[in-house]
């Protein structure tokens, strides 16, 4: 039995006096369950991911910009290098340029009476509420925005957002506010940001409907495909290390998983797969959905080394509640990267995936 642990694993909490700091919580009181697996991904975070070889891509389902998770969380892992790409939602994104542009969005309950709202004006994402104003003010900007001649032509998502987060970049200083979207950080960091389907947002709609005025807009998701592909690539080519931090499930999951795929069983190139795994979910794995699909799984599928299952942590648990203790055990410790700039090296990475490339 004794080779099943040792006394540095003595489950030996200090009690709690009030003055500990939330890296103190972590460290000393997050022993088992799920609060272990969350110590186990702030240490992770801390000995492994924050080193200068290892890339950062970060996956976001769920309305977590509504609930403030860009400003809080986001933003600040941007601003000190700790996220190098993202895979988003369409609905993240355009939730989190009310906040560029101004807008109100307020703490409710979830118990209202809907008809009420709807005659009132008032939209509900579970216990958040906000005017249907701050959606129509919010269209008006994006499709104003992308009506505009830097828009007019065929583009990737990383380019659409890169774009958007410039404009609201401008929209922030205007009126006076600081850091407050990740599209607008995202731009300022050179921070690439894609959406595996575009078209499923209210930032697709509006694209939608300039498609209708038959606008020169056109979104290449299939260059997304490659692009995000050729990140981990070139990455892993140069000695470097490839971490995945999956919030949620859906869509943005595979899209940031299915680069191992794309490169090993479409592409024919020669690789192992990323380096470390970290989901926050409260998907079940047994219903066989993606959402709750272990990294253990993921080995069968390329997706992640299969010498790396030891750095794979899973921990089931509401988003909104542990990225930001994650945000800030990480930031406590003064971590801190070089910004990787990666959207201004994209046609370079691409060049370098394409050009290893043999076969018909």
């Amino acid at each position: 039995m004794k080779d099943m642990y040792d006394e540095t694993m003595k489950i030996d909490p200090r009690s709690i006096e009030g003055n500990e700091t939330a890296a103190d919580i972590v460290d000393t009181t997050f022993l088992a369950y799920n609060a272990g697996r969350i110590r186990e991904v702030c240490q992770l975070f801390t000995n492994k991911l924050s080193r200068e070889d290892v890339l950062i891509g970060v996956s976001l389902t769920g309305a977590l910009t509504p609930a403030g998770l860009g400003v809080s969380c986001i933003v600040p892992l941007i601003k000190n290098g700790l996220i190098d790409w993202i895979v988003s939602t369409g609905a993240n994104l355009y939730h989190d340029l009310h906040f560029s542009l101004g807008k109100s969005l307020y703490r409710g309950s979830p118990f209202v009476d809907d008809r009420r709202l709807k005659k009132e004006g008032i939209i509900r994402i579970y216990d958040i509420l906000c005017s249907y104003d701050v959606l129509l003010s919010t269209d008006t900007f994006i499709y104003n925005t992308v009506s505009g001649r830097d828009f007019q032509k065929k583009m990737g998502t990383a380019e659409l957002h890169y774009l958007l987060g410039k404009y609201a970049l401008e929209r922030e200083k205007i009126l006076g506010l600081q850091e407050k979207s990740i599209l607008a950080c995202a731009f300022e960091y050179d921070v690439p940001v894609y959406t595996p389907s575009p078209g499923d947002s209210s930032i697709g709609m509006n694209i939608a409907a300039l498609h209708g005025k038959e606008e020169k807009i056109s979104i290449d998701t299939m260059r997304d495909v490659n692009e995000t592909a050729s990140i981990v690539y070139t990455a892993k080519k140069k000695g470097m290390k490839s971490s995945v931090i999956i919030l949620g499930g859906g869509s943005p999951k595979n899209f940031l998983l299915q680069t191992e795929p794309h490169i090993q069983e479409i592409l024919g190139l020669q690789e192992a797969g990323h380096d470390y795994f970290v989901q926050i979910t409260d998907a079940r794995p047994d219903t066989g959905g993606l959402s709750g699909a272990t990294p253990r799984e993921a080995v069968s599928w390329g997706k992640i080394d299969p010498d790396a299952v030891q750095d794979s942590v899973v921990v089931y648990a509401d988003t909104t509640i542990v990225l930001p203790i994650i945000t800030s055990y990480a930031l406590s410790k003064k971590l801190q990267k070089k910004h990787t700039r990666l959207y201004t090296k994209r046609k370079e990475m691409l060049a370098t995936l394409m050009n290893d490339v043999d076969r018909p």
